[in-house]
């Protein structure tokens, strides 16, 4: 690894690298990487039809074919697409809401909030929402994500504008998910699920830039609200079932995989459009997930401080994806091409007056939502010009794990972390001892550290940080 400018890793073609590898990390977070993600991301760079690098943000971690924070773009003539570049969880993402709330307001209501949360939005392994859809129900939401919910009651137009993408990848078939994705799916519309999903009740702890902030609606000491889950079960299947359906498109299209977990298929074909098609209908499903929670966030609120001054929207200010695959423009050698973009455990990180934002926010740029951990601290930040020309319009997603999941529990054996929370200020509400320890701080880079790595290499801008007060666990 070469440092070629500030906290741009450059690691140079080797073997069967077809383009080289960059890494966004400072210093101290480049000394700790894993080898192991470091080799998933020098076998991206052998794909064929990649385009000019293979990029990890400083959450990267090793995960199933891609390293997690990897980001990779493909010729549409002669690139790929892998299910292992996008992930199980397909469009596992986060979303927040703003409000007028301060801090000092709702002291007195947390408790009940959470409650209130709780009971009202299942979460938790194999858990089901809480409203019943048909499979008609089913396939709309498959098809037209986002609109669905609106037409349904769940959500106001407005908060079409804050979704990627408004709210909807365009391509999705619904007639080609599976029977199994579809009896996983219908009874999970409207669930957090567990592992690193949550809800967290935040608060305002500190403003780097006041311009954008005010543009954003971020006040110091108000409260927000961060929602963080994808596509449950139904996703999951949909990447299972691609998997096991590409098992022979390398050898029909003669592609040489480093790494059989690399599976893939060329973008113009039949399987990989189906991929693409299935990817579309199941990234819709968690826009619409995450929505329908969103709905229901706003009622208990709205319920417990109806009698209260302090009482205000939940505005929402943008919900953004982690894993997908998109269609993108960008300038390559000196040309507008379109290329298909992995992100995988990455974000879009879109700049000012960029094609791809809407209306509200082509003079600030994207908003950004990195959540950190449980007992720390996440971050709103802004896309740049920079991170086009950079990253693909791309930076981290989180934290990034540094111990598995069992090493955590092990780590944290014989500490009562919800006690330690509430001690440090954080009420926390967890179907499972187990999850709480599996997501400890310990578990996670410091998000600050990673945070502090993209904003120093100009992909993108801190905005402000928030802090948790209450934090909902499956």
């Amino acid at each position: 690894m070469k440092l070629i400018s500030k906290n741009i890793w450059q690691i140079s073609r080797e073997g069967k690298m077809r383009v080289p590898a960059f890494i966004v990390a400072s210093d101290k977070i480049a000394k700790h990487i894993e080898l192991g993600a470091i080799e998933q991301l020098k076998n991206v760079a052998t794909l064929p039809g990649i385009v000019k690098g293979a990029f990890a943000m400083p959450d990267i971690h090793q995960g199933y074919g891609f390293p997690i924070g990897g980001v990779a773009a493909f010729d549409i003539n002669n690139g790929i697409v892998s299910p292992g570049g996008v992930g199980y969880d397909i469009n596992c993402g986060v979303r927040i809401l703003t409000s007028n709330i301060t801090h000092n307001e709702i002291k007195p209501f947390l408790n009940k909030i959470l409650s209130h949360i709780y009971s009202n939005v299942p979460c938790g392994i194999g858990s089901k929402g809480k409203i019943s859809v048909s499979r008609k129900d089913l396939k709309e939401i498959l098809e037209n994500g986002i609109n669905w919910a609106i037409k349904s009651g769940f959500g106001e137009k407005r908060d079409i504008e804050s979704i990627e993408d408004m709210g909807k990848i365009n391509g999705a078939n619904p007639d080609l998910i599976s029977e199994r994705a579809i009896e996983r799916g219908l009874p999970q519309v409207g669930s957090l699920g567990a592992g690193n999903h949550f809800i967290e009740i935040q608060v305002v702890k500190e403003i780097f830039n006041k311009n954008i902030a005010d543009e954003f609606g971020i006040k110091k000491n108000n409260v927000t609200i961060m929602i963080h889950t994808g596509s449950r079960g139904l996703g999951y299947q949909v990447c299972d079932d691609a998997i096991r359906q590409l098992r022979q498109s390398n050898l029909k299209y003669n592609i040489d995989l480093p790494d059989k977990e690399l599976i893939s298929a060329p973008i113009d074909s039949k399987e990989g459009k189906r991929y693409l098609s299935q990817m579309a209908a199941a990234a819709n499903y968690a826009f619409v997930n995450r929505q329908l929670i969103t709905h229901w966030i706003r009622e208990i609120f709205h319920t417990v401080l109806s009698e209260e001054e302090c009482l205000s929207d939940l505005n929402l200010l943008y919900d953004i994806c982690h894993n997908i695959a998109k269609f993108e423009k960008y300038n390559i050698d000196t040309k507008l091409k379109t290329v298909l973009i992995h992100r995988k455990g990455a974000t879009r990180a879109l700049g000012p007056f960029n094609e791809l934002l809407p209306d509200i926010y082509k003079k600030t740029g994207q908003p950004i939502i990195i959540p950190g951990d449980m007992g720390r601290s996440s971050y709103i930040l802004v896309g740049t010009k920079n991170a086009e020309n950079m990253t693909f319009s791309s930076t981290c997603h989180g934290s990034g794990r540094v111990l598995s999941r069992h090493k955590a529990i092990k780590a944290t054996k014989g500490i009562d972390l919800q006690k330690t929370l509430e001690e440090s200020g954080i009420k926390v509400m967890a179907k499972s001892w187990k999850t709480l320890h599996e997501e400890a701080s310990i578990a996670y880079k410091d998000i600050s550290d990673v945070i502090d790595s993209v904003d120093g290499a100009g992909i993108c801008q801190k905005v402000a940080k928030l802090i948790p007060i209450g934090v909902i666990k499956g």
